[in-house]
């Protein structure tokens, strides 16, 4: 299970970013707090993955990448992120998260045809093409981090947390095949699950702890519903804004 590993650039006593990694501030918090009401406000029930990158991105006064750089999604003076939410039932109570990680190819990237003639050669593919992203973004910014948004939205319920990047060195991690012919990756000296790769799709998922920094946050009213026609009389829409033709 991968916890904060090894870190990059900004950490060790330096940091360029906002704040200490890991000490996220009340006022982002708030922030993410009450764009997550104004979206429920006017009808959303849910959010994505991409609308969390605009959120967090308001939050830190940053910009929201729509193509992500590496693994960067998010940037703020100097700093990055890459920024990820997982729905759950208790968001409060999870001591790991499953983070998927995008798509990762080994027969793509480095022509691996048969992923498995060679477990370990393809979980040693799958960890550099992980890797080289994480440098990737490091090429471009001073500091890499990723936050983790836990979310319920039925209970309004939210954890939050946020770790250094980490690099992954391959000759730490054994690799087989499981039952449902995914690849998984676990630790040599603990044996601890801390990867999952899916030969269909290439889905790579990283296991990540969930530190006890992690701040916790829940929005404690109903929020009612702003119809349309409120909206459009709150800006004065007319009907001459529209032109058909």
């Amino acid at each position: 299970m991968i916890a904060n590993g090894p870190r990059l650039r900004g950490s060790g006593g330096y940091y360029s970013g906002p704040w200490l990694i890991g000490e996220i501030p009340d006022r982002v918090l708030l922030k993410i707090g009450e764009q997550i009401v104004h979206r429920l406000a006017i009808g959303h029930a849910d959010i994505t993955g991409d609308d969390f990158g605009t959120i967090f991105a308001n939050a830190v006064d940053g910009i929201h990448r729509e193509s992500p750089l590496g693994v960067a999604d998010v940037i703020a003076n100097g700093t990055a992120w890459s920024v990820k939410t997982i729905k759950h039932k208790t968001p409060g109570g999870q001591s790991s998260v499953r983070l998927i990680s995008g798509r990762n190819s080994p027969d793509f990237s480095l022509g691996i045809s048969d992923p498995r003639k060679n477990p370990k050669d393809t979980g040693h593919a799958v960890l550099s093409i992980w890797n080289k992203r994480i440098n990737e973004s490091l090429g471009h910014h001073d500091e890499l981090r990723i936050a983790i948004l836990i979310r319920n939205m039925t209970d309004r319920t939210f954890c939050l947390f946020e770790q250094p990047a980490t690099l992954f060195p391959a000759d730490d991690y054994h690799w087989q095949f499981n039952e449902n012919g995914n690849l998984e990756g676990h630790e040599k000296t603990t044996g601890v699950h801390c990867f999952t790769w899916q030969p269909h799709g290439s889905q790579f998922t990283i296991i990540r702890s969930v530190p006890g920094s992690a701040r916790q946050f829940s929005i404690n009213r109903n929020v009612p519903l702003v119809g349309v026609d409120h909206v459009l009389r709150l800006v004065r829409f007319n009907k001459d804004w529209i032109k058909i033709g």
